[in-house]
């Protein structure tokens, strides 16, 4: 008997707006706490109701359908029409005690891309998060312990990604052991977009500003990283993340297993976009990565 794709609703109970550009969504959901588990960066989907429907309609799940392919199957014979859209985020935070969850949205307007974690531009997410409301409700996919996957073991580590990327890095830098280094190189559009990030760890973050001319690959080929041995983590623009992935296994000889890579979103595409060829050969590739780390 396998387990079945974790399948639930959530409900907005309180909005933060963290800075001008990214909304803390606090949600509240019977299934949250037999859900979250005690390990940073878990990735799940929200699903958001089309027009004219308060709460999003979800097939229900299959106790043998452990990695969703049956459920998923059910969500596209959806009519279109009344089908959920859904986006991918990472669960910022959860607060076992009160049952709570918070999730970053990013609500760029005109910085392109639709993907991860609320940066969809002017997407169904930016939208939604602009104008989140307490009891608004979403469908959530996941997370799921299948999908989880641990940082590789090294002296030191790289965390190098976009506002999109910022929920995550902030879990993963909660989640280091005290004395652990870590080094962090943030994408944002100006300083006012600038976030508090608490870790034990000894971290160094540089932030990137892109109205200063910034840019996220040229700060990290230009940066003087600590001795020893070093592992990578890396997310946002998957063109950008492709990027240093090649210049960090290529020209700082980063062994491939110890840079863990995600592309949350894609310029001038969206997450109902079919992937492209080259899409395609990376997930293929981060999947074979994962089954070498395991």
């Amino acid at each position: 008997m396998g387990q079945a794709l974790p399948v639930s609703y959530v409900r907005v109970v309180g909005v933060e707006r963290i800075t001008p550009r990214t909304a803390r969504v606090t949600f509240a959901g019977d299934a949250l706490a037999e859900l979250m588990e005690d390990r940073p960066d878990q990735q799940m989907k929200l699903c958001f109701p089309r027009e004219g429907r308060e709460v999003p309609r979800l097939p229900e799940p299959d106790a043998d359908d452990t990695y969703g392919m049956r459920w998923y199957e059910a969500y596209l014979a959806i009519p279109e029409p009344e089908r959920p859209l859904m986006r991918s985020f990472t669960v910022r935070a959860y607060d076992r005690r009160l049952g709570l969850m918070a999730v970053d949205f990013v609500l760029h307007g005109d910085d392109g891309g639709d993907g991860d974690d609320g940066g969809d531009g002017g997407g169904p997410a930016a939208r939604w998060g602009r104008d989140a409301r307490s009891g608004d409700v979403l469908g959530m996919v996941g997370p799921s312990p299948a999908y989880a996957r641990p940082l590789p073991v090294a002296d030191w580590l790289l965390l190098a990604g976009d506002e999109t990327a910022l929920p995550a890095i902030g879990t993963l830098l909660e989640y280091l052991p005290a004395g652990a280094r870590a080094v962090v190189y943030a994408e944002v559009a100006d300083e006012t977009e600038e976030q508090v990030l608490d870790s034990p760890g000894e971290v160094t973050v540089h932030w990137v500003h892109r109205d200063r001319g910034g840019a996220l690959t040229d700060a990290v080929r230009g940066a003087e990283l600590p001795a020893g041995s070093g592992a990578a983590w890396l997310a946002g623009e998957a063109g950008a993340v492709r990027a240093l992935r090649r210049h960090l296994v290529d020209e700082r000889q980063l062994p491939r297993n110890a840079v863990e890579f995600s592309g949350y979103w894609r310029v001038n595409l969206t997450q109902d976009d079919a992937p492209t060829e080259e899409d395609l050969a990376w997930a293929k590739e981060r999947a074979a990565q994962g089954s070498e780390a395991s």
